[in-house]
């Protein structure tokens, strides 16, 4: 198998550059159980994976401040910091949620880090009402434990290589995930990899980083094609547990077996990963420094991949407010930690990038946009209410776009960097920083300068 293959190879790259062989890859899946009122953790398996740390050990300590939550992993005798991540959550978005408010769930997840010669303590922390990290939940790991796991991960079709530009120390090492697939249909997700791995590299900044990226691929094998949309009565087993309805949203994509995902995924050198599900029905989702996923088969592909690739790699807010979502914000409007998307437009995160002269917050096409948006989002859930076909669904995208290209590109300050209200899912109190972007609209935008910047510093942290 190519992941036997592959560690050795790696640890004889080194030993040739007269370098110590990388540690391997400790993981930690958890319990992560609570409501709106509180929240508990528990260990639930200690993995050492079969590969080597793929990351840059000289940027073991995160300066991102990106993340709703954040790791830390410290030597236990002296408390010298050794790594350090900031991440969001499936249970961090299902918090908000009104079922939050009702019942308890639990979720599984993960931390994963080079494996620490000697005992270490771990924190895991969260944001509070000012931003600033507070400690939930601290626990000691020795790796030496003869009860961590090392048997080998279940089958997880061979390693493609889409792109390699170099030792995944120095690069960005970026995993595509195919989930619903038959063995048959191998070769089909490979060419929907190569075309998504395209669709990505289209777009600034990471067109002019293309050479800072390795890309993978695995596709374990499913018993049966396609995943699960249980609004429409179809149930189904795959490797990964893909799944459409996430929250009760009919478009949202999440993969909820996180050690299945986990054990598959450690068979391939990674630091993001993006799901391609084998389905056709518009559908996505992505968290920061989780996954992101994307209905493969869908004729927004293109689209749907960058943008929920943005908020796995950057951790970006989405910019629109008018379509239905299962999550809430605080009336308070506090400010949200993602860098494209703030409360204070006239103090805003991106404020060296605004355009001189441009008003703040800055005027635009607000009301015409919404009132067309209106009739929109009302036909859009006519269409899922009725199960119609996805054509239908498709011709009404493209003439939403028509329409949102000729509005948005012909505003007075259409290119221009600012603070247009309307973002994160509210049409009041949060500001984006130019009109249009990918993460606002399905129309040819591109990221917005926001986005672009914080793309440009994720790069920087993974790359040399």
């Amino acid at each position: 198998m190519l992941r036997h293959q592959f560690r050795p190879f790696l640890l004889a790259l080194a030993t040739l550059a007269g370098l110590a062989a990388p540690p391997r890859t400790l993981r930690v899946d958890y319990g992560h159980t609570g409501d709106v009122t509180a929240e508990h953790f528990g260990v639930d398996q200690v993995v050492l994976e079969p590969l080597p740390w793929p990351g840059d050990l000289t940027k073991a300590i995160d300066t991102s401040n990106l993340g709703k939550y954040c790791f830390e992993v410290a030597d236990k005798a002296t408390g010298k910091l050794l790594y350090s991540r900031g991440f969001a959550s499936i249970y961090g978005e299902w918090e908000t949620t009104d079922e939050a408010k009702a019942i308890s769930r639990s979720f599984s997840e993960s931390l994963r880090f080079p494996r620490p010669e000697a005992p270490v303590r771990i924190q895991v922390k969260k944001r509070d009402t000012r931003n600033a990290f507070k400690t939930l939940w601290t626990f000691d790991l020795d790796p030496r434990d003869p009860l961590i796991e090392q048997a080998p991960g279940p089958d997880a079709g061979g390693l493609i290589i889409l792109q390699k530009n170099g030792d995944s120390a120095n690069k960005v090492d970026v995993l595509i995930l195919g989930d619903g697939y038959t063995a048959a249909e191998r070769g089909k997700f490979e060419q929907q990899a190569h075309l998504v791995m395209e669709k990505l590299f289209e777009q600034s900044p990471f067109k002019e980083h293309r050479k800072d990226f390795n890309l993978w691929a695995l596709c374990p094998p499913s018993p049966e094609s396609g995943i699960s949309r249980p609004s429409t009565g179809v149930h189904k087993r795959t490797p990964l547990g893909t799944t459409y309805d996430a929250f009760g949203s009919e478009r949202y994509v999440l993969a909820f077996d996180n050690r299945a995902f986990r054990d598959i995924a450690a068979q391939a050198p990674y630091e993001f990963v993006e799901v391609l599900a084998n389905a056709e029905t518009y559908g996505g989702g992505g968290i920061h420094n989780l996954y992101s996923t994307a209905a493969a088969g869908n004729s927004s592909i293109g689209y749907l991949f960058v943008h929920e690739f943005g908020h796995h790699f950057a951790g970006l807010a989405d910019e629109y407010y008018t379509s239905d979502v299962a999550v809430t914000n605080s009336p308070s409007r506090p400010e949200p930690w993602e860098p494209n998307a703030t409360a204070d437009p006239m103090d805003p995160k991106w404020k060296a990038l605004l355009t001189p002269g441009v008003p703040l917050p800055t005027p635009w096409k607000k009301d015409a946009f919404e009132a067309h948006s209106i009739a929109y989002q009302k036909e859009r859930r006519a269409i899922r209410a009725a199960n119609r076909p996805e054509t239908e669904m498709d011709a009404l995208f493209a003439k939403e776009k028509a329409f949102e290209t000729n509005l948005l590109g012909t505003d007075e300050y259409g290119r221009k960097v600012g603070a247009f209200e309307g973002a994160n899912y509210e049409a009041k109190g949060y500001f984006r920083s130019q009109e249009d972007c990918i993460m606002f609209s399905r129309d040819d935008a591109g990221f917005c300068a926001a986005c672009r910047a914080a793309i440009e510093r994720v790069i920087q942290q993974y790359a040399k």
